[in-house]
């Protein structure tokens, strides 16, 4: 897929269709909260093997039961993209499993 930087009517009309995502410094933003660490750890390695097939990577951490994602696309200057909300979406998806 095309990298494709976001206009900020695009990355607003997106973040309406992405519950609990917001804009932080310039990157979508979210925290995730499972019940436990090790449901954080396995969704973490999820995620990770999807945003590896995107040749996509997150910028994240975690803490317990906590993941708190920041989605920005470098190779384009820092900018919010698409492959930034497919991310996104394949990450909400694998949380809800």
């Amino acid at each position: 897929m095309t990298k494709q930087k976001l206009s900020n009517e695009a990355i607003h009309k997106a973040l309406a269709d992405l519950p609990g995502w917001e804009l932080q410094d310039g990157k979508l933003h979210k925290q995730y909260k499972f019940d436990t660490f090790a449901q954080a750890l396995g969704w973490m390695v999820a995620a990770g093997i999807q945003a590896d097939k995107m040749d996509h990577h997150p910028e994240w951490t975690n803490v317990y039961n906590k993941v708190t994602v920041s989605l920005v696309t470098h190779d384009l200057d820092n900018a919010i993209s698409n492959l930034d909300v497919e991310l996104a979406q394949k990450m909400d998806a694998l949380s809800s499993l």
